[in-house]
């Protein structure tokens, strides 16, 4: 079977790390590069946690694009308080993992999803896990590419749950509400991974202790990065009893769409008021022939058994 090409858009905080390290250990992902955008940390540090960890996980073949540093509704971003609590000021949950000596490349993000959307049409996949800033901007820069992206499956937004920034809105969505409207109603094959099933995939410290019994250097250090988010999650949602797997969770569905059920329903974002960011049907469209699709439930035990085996592989080896 010919590898999926791949590329993550990330905004690289601890679930990122882990979806990243998902991509690599699957055998069905040719991940081609990776896209650094603001949230969990600026997009700076975003790039430089990303080859950290590529680097970590012995894949230093993979390129890191340097994306749009803020929202198209700003001109600067700060990180939210609350973002360094769970991720933690360094992004990577105050673990050191050794810098990279590799650069971040010349190109733009912007300009590699365009570049990369000519060159492998249909076959590239693109998992947007942060603010949806760069897609926009590729679109708006280059609007043919909306037919030539084979899919994109993101991790953001809530349709039947609320959201975790506000009741109406999930994190990625509410850091730039008008670039994701933008992606949401381009007719992309779009497919949502939003809270209603990122919260039902959750990690303990029982798998994280798996890791550290492995004795690698990768095993050891997401034990402690995971760790660190699992504290921070008995604080922020002491109720779920382990940290969700948002992330991942996009990539394993980008690669197995059957580990969810979805709805065709095609969506807006809400960009006024205090609706700011809640994804939503569009009125307008809901008798088109639907191109969104929203995750409503998902099969978490499987998704957690392939997780922790490519993973746990992928740590041994490392």
């Amino acid at each position: 079977m010919a590898k999926q090409k791949m590329i993550l858009d990330l905004d690289t905080g601890i679930d990122d790390a882990l979806a990243i390290a998902y991509a690599v250990a699957s055998p069905e992902a040719d991940l081609i590069g990776i896209l650094s955008s603001y949230g969990n940390v600026v997009v700076e540090r975003s790039a430089k946690n990303s080859l950290r960890i590529l680097d970590l996980l012995g894949a230093s073949d993979v390129p890191v694009f340097l994306g749009e540093s803020h929202s198209v509704v700003t001109d600067h971003f700060d990180v939210m308080p609350i973002s360094a609590q769970i991720h933690g000021k360094n992004g990577i949950g105050e673990v050191a993992v050794a810098e990279s000596s590799r650069a971040i490349e010349s190109e733009s993000a912007v300009d590699f999803i365009i570049d990369a959307a000519h060159k492998y049409k249909q076959d590239l996949i693109l998992v947007p896990t942060g603010p949806l800033t760069n897609l926009a901007a590729a679109i708006r820069k280059d609007p043919s590419i909306v037919k030539e992206i084979g899919k994109v499956v993101l991790m953001g937004g809530a349709l039947t749950v609320p959201g975790n920034v506000t009741d109406a809105a999930e994190a990625n969505i509410n850091q730039d509400a008008v670039s994701a409207n933008e992606v949401f109603t381009a007719g992309l094959n779009l497919t949502m991974v939003g809270l209603d099933v990122t919260l039902r995939t959750l990690l303990t410290r029982k798998e994280t202790q798996q890791w550290r019994d492995l004795h690698t250097k990768a095993g050891d250090a997401f034990a402690d990065i995971v760790d660190f988010y699992i504290k921070a999650y008995e604080i922020t949602s002491p109720g779920l009893n382990g940290c969700a797997l948002h992330d991942p969770l996009a990539v394993g569905v980008a690669l197995m769409p059957d580990l969810v059920t979805t709805l065709p329903l095609n969506m807006i974002v809400e960009t006024e008021g205090t609706t700011w960011g809640r994804t939503t049907g569009d009125a307008n469209r809901l008798n088109e022939p639907s191109t969104d699709q929203a995750s409503l439930t998902v099969d978490a035990d499987r998704f957690l058994n392939l997780f922790m085996t490519r993973l746990s592989k992928l740590f041994e080896e490392n």
